[in-house]
């Protein structure tokens, strides 16, 4: 039986192997082996481990096996390479989940172009087919989404395990909430980063007529609604990004003036909000604290639209070169959401250059490619801390701390959002960092880093997973990182691409 199934599977790498166009020996080459062994894995006559499958299914592109939920994709990084070359920034994760869910508003088709094909888009979309409505990934790279809801969602079929795997499940609550007056949704999960209260959310969509209850001992949220207008400006008690989504989609079926205040103008906003007006939903105001729209009391168009550019994303890449000491061009960069980021890296010596501005495809997000040069950075006189946009995004801190274990001297870290993130900061001193923790908020870095190679598991956290990662880009030897799910969460491609640019690094399964 076992030696059937090696047939099996060599009869399939094979078959896969001709249609990319490889011979026997630029395979071997690619997976590092010989042509003999390439020869007696096709022929069934050798035993193929987790990872060589992984590795093969990598090369060929193509999962040759599924593996159960118990097998975790973990990372090889044969480190102290140096990046080169130019790399281009994919749509942001965090815009391609807010218009999922605003697609909830629209009774017509929803066509979203260049939607990142990341973990955290694909729950949410497990989510929506749950519930009745349907979707086709289409277009030359398949990251074209069209979206079609049913006349009626089936909300008592919803996929609770997707939907407990992302946050971004909360942003359900105001596009329903004009649509249903009696509905459940799971608790929020994605990443652990401490005590991340729902109250913001709650307490601005009640002056819609929502009313959230959790029943004793129950994991999920009893949301009824008795619909009626803001009668005052509607002020969100914290300036969250999220928050701000739920609410304008909630306003977007107000068919009334409504007046949001302490608004966040981030970019993943700002993208919802051109949505929205292709809706014809009206807004003013966007990309300040103070928002105003009116809304229509039924959305039923067709509609296309195309995501913006990642911000955290390129910010990741500025990162990968600094760490590397290497020089890299970032095409595609938002720079509206990284002036700030830069502005603070030059004043600790980072040389760059960028190009001249030039519009997304959304017609509205500007446009700048960054070219890294290789730098000799000091550590700042002052603290970096993060800010609401248009101060340094939160997503972005765990980058710029990165950074600071290049730099000479001192630098203090505070992460004041989270209680975890800066906690997670100190796995990099298994890396040889110097990372000295001050309280759940606060870290003092101290570089120049002399990195070392390291077995880790990653967090239970997106940003502190990749930057592990991109120091171990730095770490001269070859380390692993185990569990990477959540880096997929929010990065395509991500191991692929950052080989493009000199990196090495292997993906296996571990059981």
């Amino acid at each position: 039986m076992k030696n059937d199934y090696q047939v099996k599977i060599g009869r399939l790498i094979s078959e896969l192997r001709i249609s990319r166009g490889l011979t026997q020996t630029e395979f071997a080459h690619q997976l590092g082996t010989s042509q003999s062994a390439v020869n007696r894995i096709e022929k069934g006559a050798q035993n193929i481990s987790i990872e060589l499958i992984a590795r093969i299914s990598e090369v060929l592109n193509s999962e040759i096996i599924t593996l159960g939920s118990s097998s975790k994709l973990s990372l090889r990084i044969h480190g102290g390479l140096p990046l080169s070359g130019e790399i281009t920034v994919n749509t942001s994760k965090n815009a391609g989940v807010g218009l999922l869910c605003a697609s909830l508003l629209n009774k017509g088709k929803t066509t979203l172009h260049h939607v990142a094909r990341i973990e955290e888009v694909n729950r949410i979309i497990e989510v929506l087919n749950s519930i009745g409505v349907k979707t086709r990934w289409f277009g030359a790279n398949h990251n074209d989404l069209e979206i079609i809801p049913p006349a009626k969602l089936k909300l008592d079929q919803m996929d609770i395990a997707a939907a407990k795997r992302t946050r971004s499940i909360l942003m359900f609550l105001g596009p329903l909430l004009h649509q249903y007056d009696d509905f459940k949704l799971p608790f929020a999960g994605g990443c652990s980063l401490g005590v991340r209260t729902v109250k913001p959310h709650l307490a601005a969509l009640s002056a819609f007529g929502l009313n959230v209850d959790v029943p004793a001992g129950a994991d999920y949220y009893h949301a009824t609604v008795n619909a009626k207008t803001p009668t005052r400006d509607t002020i969100l008690i914290e300036r969250g990004d999220t928050a701000t989504e739920n609410v304008l989609m909630a306003a977007a079926l107000c068919p009334h003036d409504v007046v949001i205040r302490n608004a966040s103008p981030n970019y993943m906003v700002q993208d919802v909000c051109f949505f929205l007006q292709k809706l014809g939903v009206q807004i003013d105001g966007i990309g300040t604290t103070v928002l105003r729209v009116h809304g229509r009391e039924q959305i039923n168009q067709a509609v296309e639209y195309d995501v913006s550019e990642d911000p955290i994303e390129a910010m990741s890449f500025i990162a990968a070169a600094v760490i590397t000491h290497s020089e890299l061009t970032i095409k595609r960069c938002p720079i509206e959401f990284l002036e700030l980021e830069l502005a603070t890296l030059g004043q600790m010596g980072l040389q760059y250059e960028l190009s001249p501005e030039y519009p997304a495809l959304n017609g509205k997000t500007r446009l700048v490619d960054v070219i890294v040069k290789k730098s000799a950075l000091t550590a700042p006189q002052d603290k970096i801390t993060a800010l609401p946009f248009p101060g340094i995004n939160q997503d972005n801190l765990p980058f710029i701390a990165l950074i600071a274990t290049a730099a000479k001297g001192r630098t203090l870290i505070h992460d004041w959002a989270y209680e975890k993130r800066a906690i997670y900061l100190t796995e990099l001193n298994r890396l040889n960092a110097n990372v000295e923790l001050v309280d759940p908020h606060r870290v003092y870095i101290t570089g120049p880093t002399k990195w070392k190679a390291a077995d880790i598991v990653a967090p239970p956290a997106l940003r502190p997973s990749v930057v592990i990662l991109l120091a171990m880009l730095a770490a001269p030897g070859t380390s692993t990182l185990r569990d990477v799910y959540n880096i997929n969460r929010g990065y395509e491609d991500f191991y692929d691409r950052l080989n493009s640019l000199g990196a090495r690094i292997e993906t296996f399964r571990e059981i």
